[in-house]
């Protein structure tokens, strides 16, 4: 070989080297997301938990399950249910956040639209403007919103964002389920995210966080947003009557304690 030939070998070779080192170190730093899942939509956790904060800021505001659905196919579309800091697939625009929102169109500052709580309730203020959007398709609704280019891409979106719905709206019981991948290192965020989404608190001892409902479905639909949130708050279990959630990804049987009319979300230790 050439003296050429070897430096552009060791050269090469320093290249290669190089990145893999990055390569590696880059995805052992990763840390993995849980799986959640409702019936056959399947999300990880940070989706969920972004869809569970959507659905709790329209249940707090009585947007109902169709805003609801709608929403969530929106950002199921505009961002994959990730709260991007970045230009999403609009790569020409200053669009961030949940359903890519962009500051330049009025929708409020990159700080601002980058909390999903305010992001989500812009969107239903935008929806409850637009007359008729309750008899419209989930496309159209989305659309009147978003103003895409791709009119219809929201309607792919439709029936997945409806199953998502019906359970955050607590219409099917025991639907949605996760498994962590791991448990956060602060549990108290659990308390601090369920007071932001939904607008109240309630009771707390120690590793437990008891939330009073007065009926089967708000029952549900609070205990579907611990389940969704396990991952980032350090929810444990989700006890709700007669059934009890684990990180195993189940909901199994319990004996429910009698007149009993709360969510208990026992924290990881």
């Amino acid at each position: 070989m050439s003296r050429r030939g070897l430096v552009i070998a060791v050269v090469l070779l320093a290249v290669v080297f190089g990145l893999g080192t990055w390569f590696s170190r880059n995805v052992a730093e990763e840390v993995p997301s849980g799986t959640c899942r409702v019936d056959d939509v399947r999300l990880d956790a940070e989706q969920m938990s972004n869809a569970a904060t959507i659905a709790a800021v329209g249940l707090r505001r009585k947007a109902g399950e169709r805003a609801i659905t709608v929403a969530l196919a929106a950002a199921l579309q505009e961002s994959k249910l990730r709260n991007l800091e970045h230009q999403g697939r609009r790569n020409d625009h200053d669009s961030i956040g949940l359903f890519q929102q962009r500051p330049s169109q009025g929708w409020g500052t990159a700080e601002q639209i980058l909390d999903q709580r305010y992001a989500a309730e812009r969107f239903y203020k935008a929806l409850t403007k637009v007359k008729g959007w309750e008899r419209m398709r989930v496309t159209d609704a989305a659309q009147a919103v978003q103003r895409s280019a791709y009119p219809e891409a929201y309607q792919k979106w439709a029936d997945d964002a409806q199953i998502l719905a019906a359970a955050f709206a607590g219409k099917t019981p025991g639907a949605l389920s996760c498994e962590p991948a791991r448990a956060a290192a602060v549990s108290a965020a659990a308390s601090e995210r369920f007071s932001l989404d939904f607008g109240r608190s309630f009771q707390t001892e120690e590793n437990f966080l008891r939330v009073p409902v007065t009926d089967p479905t708000t029952g549900w639909q609070v205990a579907h947003w611990f389940v969704a949130q396990a991952e980032a708050t350090g929810v444990a279990k989700v006890t709700f009557g007669d059934r009890q959630w684990t990180p195993r990804g189940e909901w199994v049987p319990v004996e429910a304690a009698e007149g009993a009319r709360e969510v208990i979300a026992e924290l990881s230790p």
